[in-house]
């Protein structure tokens, strides 16, 4: 596969369910084996701006190209190109991995052969011949992946593949994303896990009501928060007077589990701890990726 610089250019789109802005000017660009991520609570507009791109809903107004080319009027010069992971995923009942993954590599004209392929690429070999239904989560997503891969896309979709995933199946999915990624295509992930976003993404864009509030590369988003680092040890390790003299200008609490330090400046608060042999039981957590999208998107529940 050729790299093909500016995959995905999106300027300005907007998108309008009765008094609902789904997608209210979102403007940016995917480059070419990019893993890029869409963030952002539920109701932010990431599903209704991944279906304009992947041309299954036309915007109101603005302007996608995908490939130099507009995804909409439906375009099929780009089905092959492209592979598309919904976010809920529905298959024939009664079909075994193997043979959803021929019926859909049936649709692009691609060999029986490639398809059986796929169950390997995607971990599954050994649920081959298990019917669907039997699959838990993390293989349903799996089979989905290959459904989306088995043409061999440039560029894949994949809309918020580990939602309702336990840690371990989703951690072993990312696994498989990389080595989407590793293999040349570009990677569009929605997904409101900032865990999983800052493990796996080289740029994302938070999105909030349907605006873009920030893009860039996740450590470039946390640096720019100028968030302080909380230091942690053992409660009672120092006496609060020699906990504040160490560093006047940090925030020092004790809670009577940890003796906690809040400081933008890290470095001499470790040292300081170590000199006196306070250590014990010492954490030390930097602000994340979470941190940026709870400053920008707010910490109340929205379902």
């Amino acid at each position: 596969m050729l790299p093909v610089a500016g995959t995905i250019e999106v300027n300005d789109i907007h998108k309008r369910y009765g008094d609902t802005r789904a997608v209210d000017g979102v403007t940016f660009e995917v480059q070419a084996g990019e893993f890029f991520g869409i963030l952002g609570p539920n109701g932010a507009g990431k599903t209704t701006t991944l279906e304009i791109i992947e041309g299954l809903r036309e915007p109101d107004s603005g302007t996608v190209s995908v490939f130099g080319t507009s995804p909409w009027p439906r375009n099929k010069g780009l089905l092959t190109r492209m592979g598309v992971q919904l976010q809920a995923s529905s298959f024939f009942e009664r079909l075994t991995a193997r043979e959803q993954i021929r019926m859909f590599a049936s649709l692009y004209g691609v060999a029986a052969g490639r398809a059986d392929e796929m169950l390997d690429t995607v971990g599954l070999t050994d649920k081959a011949d298990s019917r669907t239904e039997k699959l838990s989560g993390g293989q349903m997503q799996r089979l989905s992946i290959a459904c989306a891969l088995v043409h061999d896309p440039e560029l894949v979709f994949l809309d918020e593949p580990t939602a309702a995933l336990d840690p371990q199946a989703r951690r072993n999915l990312w696994d498989l994303l990389r080595k989407i990624n590793d293999a040349g295509r570009t990677v569009v992930l929605t997904t409101h896990y900032m865990d999983e976003a800052e493990a796996l993404c080289d740029r994302v864009a938070i999105m909030d009501r349907g605006q873009v509030l920030e893009l860039g590369p996740p450590a470039t988003l946390v640096r720019g928060l100028e968030a302080p680092t909380r230091i942690s040890v053992e409660s009672g390790a120092l006496p609060m007077a020699d906990a504040q003299a160490i560093q006047p200008s940090a925030t020092v609490e004790d809670d009577g589990v940890s003796l906690t330090f809040a400081t933008t400046e890290p470095g001499p608060v470790l040292a300081a701890l170590a000199d006196r042999d306070a250590l014990h039981g010492l954490s030390v957590k930097a602000a994340t990726l979470e941190d940026v999208f709870l400053n920008l998107t707010g910490r109340e529940y929205r379902a």
